[in-house]
């Protein structure tokens, strides 16, 4: 079996009902980091008498186990990862449920001079320029192949004793950084929802680039027939519906919305 963190509405202390089905997905660090399983999944029971247990793990993870069939869906951050996965077969299609975005965070007296810059590559470029300490998740996660993604437009591979590749999830990476007094990409809502924040910051954001979309993707019963595929269905009729909406846009810290819904009607 592969490695994962395993949540569910029950590991929340919300009373789980002796009846109710259940299902796994995978989802992303960050989804799990942001705070808003504790909203989703006690709702999910409630309405749909359906336990969802969450494998928590980075992006390339949460679609291996859909290819292996451990879980029945996932829930992920990557759509080039994830069309490549659907493609393949593996997924019987791809829904879009929220968006936020990437941010990058760093120190407060900003030794690269990031806050002001014009785009995220040139705050990729001013901190390689001036080697300053850098921490990447280097998990294959959403944030890992996004952050890889911008080092390539950059036309920089990043190396050396200032970059960190910690191979640990959004909130592991983000201690990591504030331990360091370090620059990292997060996604917003784990940033926003990180209780070690220590002298970190946004230093740059609102690049379009940074842009965030998470999907969700049921695993293709025709490959695991164990899948429990009307389970599936209803789950994400359920996450692309009105009370779905009202929840992920209602779910603030500090008065900042983490995620936009976005779900398109079926």
């Amino acid at each position: 079996m592969n490695r994962a963190l395993l949540l569910s509405a029950s590991m929340f202390a919300f009373a789980s009902a002796a009846s109710a089905e259940t299902i796994r997905m995978s989802v992303t660090t960050s989804f799990a980091n942001s705070g808003l399983a504790e909203v989703l999944l006690p709702e999910i029971e409630k309405g749909l008498g359906l336990t969802v247990e969450l494998l928590v793990v980075g992006t390339g993870q949460a679609l291996k186990l859909g290819e292996t069939g451990d879980v029945d869906a996932v829930l992920v951050h990557s759509r080039p990862a994830e069309e490549a996965f659907v493609a393949a077969g593996f997924g019987t299609h791809r829904r879009e449920i929220m968006y936020n975005d990437f941010v990058f965070v760093g120190p407060s007296s900003d030794p690269a001079g990031v806050i002001g810059d014009a785009s995220a590559v040139e705050a990729l470029q001013d901190i390689a320029s001036s080697q300053s300490a850098f921490v990447s998740r280097g998990d294959d996660s959403g944030t890992h192949k996004m952050e890889l993604g911008l080092w390539k437009t950059a036309g920089i591979a990043p190396e050396g004793s200032w970059y960190n590749a910690v191979g640990q999830g959004m909130g592991a990476a983000l201690n990591t950084a504030s331990g360091m007094d370090a620059y990292i990409l997060a996604d917003r809502a784990s940033w926003l929802n990180f209780g070690n924040k220590g002298d970190l910051t946004i230093v740059f954001e609102g690049d379009p680039v940074l842009f965030n979309q998470y999907a969700f993707i049921p695993v293709n019963p025709a490959l695991h027939p164990h899948v429990n595929a009307e389970a599936v269905d209803a789950l994400e009729a359920w996450l692309t519906g009105d009370h779905a909406k009202a929840l992920i846009e209602g779910y603030t810290i500090d008065g900042q919305k983490l995620f936009v819904f976005n779900a398109k009607p079926d």
